[in-house]
C-alpha cells in the first residue's frame, strides 16, 4: 500500500518545489542520452519520474558524467535524490534504499594476457584501471592488497585509458566492458565476477527519517509491481537484474 505524501514529506524531498534528481550518465545500464533527442532516458530516469508523480511535484534532471559527481550533488544539496551503488563511503552523506538492480563487476584483459582467473589479478606489478569514484573503485581501493589502481576520469573511459596506459586489467560493469571489447577487439573478459554492484536510490542524509523510509518503501513497491523489470526491458538493458526484495 502506498503511504500518503504529506506536505512535510514533500517539503523534505523537494524543498525548491521540484524534485531534483541526480542522474549518472556514466553508467549506461542506468541512464543514457537518447541519440536522436538528446534527452536522458533509462531506468533511473523512469524511477525519478515515478517518485515525482507520487509526491505531486515537478521533476528536474541534473545530469553528470560520473557517479562521484552525482554523489557530491546530493550530499551538497544541489540535488534531492540520486541513483548510486551502495557503498559505506558514500553513506556518509547519503541514505540509501535497498538495491533496485544488481550489476556484475568484471575484469577485462588482452587476449595475450597470462591472467585467466579473477583471483590472479591482485598481484604486485598488476595495474588495474578503474573509473575514478565509481563503486568498483571504492570497493577495489579497500580490497586490493598488492595490485595498483590507475584512475580513468569516468567509467566509460576505462577501457580507452587501459589501452592508452598499457595497463594490465580494466575493471568495470560487465555490459560496458563487453561493449568496449567488441568495439576495440583483441580483448577478453575474465570468467565470473569480482563483485556484485547493488544500485540503489539515495536521499541527502539530513532530509529526515520520514523521507528515508518513504524512499525505501518506494523502491520496494517499484520492484514488487514489476516497474523496474519493465523499465529494464523497455530500455533493452542487458547485464542487470532486478534486486530481490529487501
Amino acid at each position: 500500500m502506498k503511504p500518503r505524501a504529506t506536505p512535510s514529506l514533500v517539503a523534505a524531498f523537494a524543498p525548491t518545489g521540484k524534485l531534483r534528481a541526480s542522474i549518472n550518465l556514466g553508467n549506461p545500464i542506468l541512464a543514457r542520452r537518447n541519440p536522436a533527442s538528446g534527452e536522458a532516458e533509462g531506468v533511473s530516469v523512469d524511477l525519478a519520474r515515478a517518485l515525482a508523480a507520487e509526491l505531486g511535484v515537478g521533476l528536474a534532471l541534473e545530469m553528470f558524467d560520473a557517479a562521484a559527481k552525482s554523489v557530491v550533488a546530493v550530499t551538497a544539496g544541489a540535488a534531492d535524490i540520486g541513483f548510486f551503488a551502495i557503498d559505506p563511503k558514500r553513506g556518509e552523506g547519503v541514505r540509501f534504499s535497498a538495491a533496485y538492480v544488481q550489476i556484475e563487476g568484471s575484469y577485462l584483459v588482452r587476449h595475450a594476457s597470462p591472467l585467466t582467473d579473477n583471483a590472479q589479478v591482485d598481484r604486485a606489478g598488476t595495474r588495474i584501471v578503474v573509473g575514478k569514484g565509481s563503486a568498483y573503485d571504492l570497493f577495489l581501493s579497500r580490497e586490493l592488497e598488492a595490485a595498483t589502481i590507475v584512475h580513468a576520469p569516468t567509467s566509460p573511459a576505462v577501457v580507452d585509458t587501459f589501452i592508452a596506459e598499457n595497463a594490465d586489467v580494466a575493471a568495470g560493469v560487465k555490459p560496458q566492458l563487453e561493449s568496449d571489447a567488441a568495439r576495440i577487439g583483441g580483448l577478453r573478459l575474465l570468467p565470473g565476477r569480482f563483485m556484485v554492484i547493488e544500485q540503489a536510490m539515495g536521499v541527502q542524509a539530513n532530509r529526515g527519517e520520514a523521507a528515508q523510509q518513504y524512499l525505501r518503501g518506494f523502491v520496494e513497491r517499484m520492484k514488487a509491481s514489476g516497474f523496474v523489470a519493465q523499465a529494464l526491458q523497455r530500455h533493452q538493458i542487458k547485464g542487470a537484474i532486478v534486486a530481490p526484495a529487501a
